[in-house]
């Protein structure tokens, strides 16, 4: 994988820095080295065909290496991980007693990438790292996480651990809140304070979200200590423009013949959103009778069966995966081409979240969208705000205008001016 960049403002003057991308490249991309990044961690990154940093890693790399406290506003799929992950893996040491860096993250899957992530780079300096979440015996997961320099954990799990006197925080002195805003929304702010007051006050802490204000702004401000703040202009219209989108108008006895014409043309790794854990196992178990290598993915699989479908999907042993909305935030994987929305979205804001699987940090990708008679208004008005009319409108579909308060549902011949589709 290659990365691009673009420029981006730095002023260096206050303590408190706030740096934004603009719009477009106006330098060639950065290297690692120009960051402060040793040769090893370089070479490391290469490996793994990551030879130039992203936007939010160009901004952060500098002053976490330094040691800073950083607030980082970024979505997710701009390259965040690396921009603590690297900091990380150079300020520390091996030390095999206790952990001396922690990362929270809101979900199990997400953990579980980070730690992949990690493990890249943290190799070169034979640095141990562990994942702590729920649904493993707790026991094997604890001894590593106390043999370990590195955790990436999730807050409930992370608290029993302690709870249990199996593990210790009071030698870290680096923390990460990856997601912070996502943490906050799960309803982990108990958890987020009990654990950082916990940990020295001396460490560095980083807070990477999507945003910064409100109830995060008010964490960060407790629980940093001169941060530098670091802001990427990358909302949600950057990331739904970077995906090809597709709406399918089709009735809702047809999806799974539609579904079976879409899966059949040519693709890479395809992850298809449903609404229910038991649709996504029906809907896996019929497309598995028809020949296709696809695993199910949802928050009602043990621990184990939910790392097994993502190992699988990943290495490209399936190469579809058919998914409630847990795996909407945390996954993030290169070669997902193909994002389905077999089931439509409840708003925008998951349309973004389902569709970022794909086309993430500089990769291209395809969202397509099937649209039943029944949720052609509810689908089209996330068209609307995500401003993607013309996308909808090559499906045969039209938009809803907007009605009067208190007006009421009518007939429309088709002389009407009216917006609805004859029918």
């Amino acid at each position: 994988m290659s990365q691009r960049t673009v420029n981006q403002r730095r002023p260096s003057t206050s303590a408190q820095v706030e740096a934004v991308e603009p719009l477009k490249p106006v330098h060639p991309p950065a290297g690692f080295a120009e960051f402060g990044v040793s040769r090893p961690v370089v070479d490391a990154l290469a490996m793994r065909g990551i030879t130039s940093a992203f936007a939010i890693q160009e901004l952060v790399l500098r002053d976490a290496i330094a040691g800073r406290d950083v607030l980082a506003r970024s979505r997710t799929g701009s390259g965040k991980t690396l921009a603590f992950a690297v900091p990380i893996v150079e300020r520390l040491t091996p030390s095999g007693n206790s952990p001396t860096a922690l990362i929270l993250a809101p979900t199990r899957e997400l953990a579980s990438q980070v730690t992949e992530d990690f493990r890249a780079i943290a190799d070169v300096r034979r640095l141990q790292v562990a994942a702590v979440y729920g649904g493993v015996a707790i026991g094997p997961q604890a001894k590593r996480a106390r043999r370990a320099d590195i955790v990436i954990a999730t807050p409930g799990r992370l608290l029993d651990l302690v709870a249990r006197r199996l593990l210790r925080l009071d030698r870290v002195r680096i923390c990460v809140l990856d997601e912070a805003d996502r943490m906050l929304d799960m309803g982990f702010l108990p958890d987020v304070k009990r654990i950082l007051e916990m940990l020295r006050p001396d460490r560095q802490t980083m807070l990477f979200s999507a945003t910064l204000d409100g109830e995060v702004g008010r964490l960060a401000a407790r629980f940093t200590h001169d941060p530098v703040k670091h802001e990427v202009n990358d909302d949600d219209g950057v990331l739904v423009a970077a995906a090809d989108h597709r709406f399918v108008a089709v009735e809702q006895s047809r999806k799974s013949q539609a579904l079976v014409r879409e899966l059949a043309a040519d693709r890479g790794l395809t992850l298809i959103f449903v609404r229910t854990q038991r649709g996504a196992d029906r809907l896996a178990k019929n497309l598995k009778a028809q020949g296709f290598r696809v695993g199910a993915l949802h928050g009602g699989m043990a621990q184990n069966a939910r790392e097994r479908a993502l190992g699988h999907f990943a290495s490209g042993a399936n190469d579809v995966l058919v998914a409630t909305d847990v795996a909407a935030r945390g996954l993030d994987l290169e070669h997902i081409t193909h994002v389905i929305n077999f089931d439509p979205p409840e708003d925008e804001k998951a349309y973004v979240h389902r569709v970022g699987r794909t086309a993430r940090a500089g990769r291209g990708g395809t969202g397509i969208t099937f649209v039943t008679p029944e949720k052609r208004s509810d689908v089209g008005r996330i068209a609307k705000v995500l401003e993607l009319h013309a996308e909808f409108g090559e499906a045969g579909l039209r938009m809803d205008a907007p009605r009067p308060s208190g007006a009421q549902d009518r007939p429309q011949n088709r002389a009407g001016n009216g917006n609805r589709r004859p029918r």
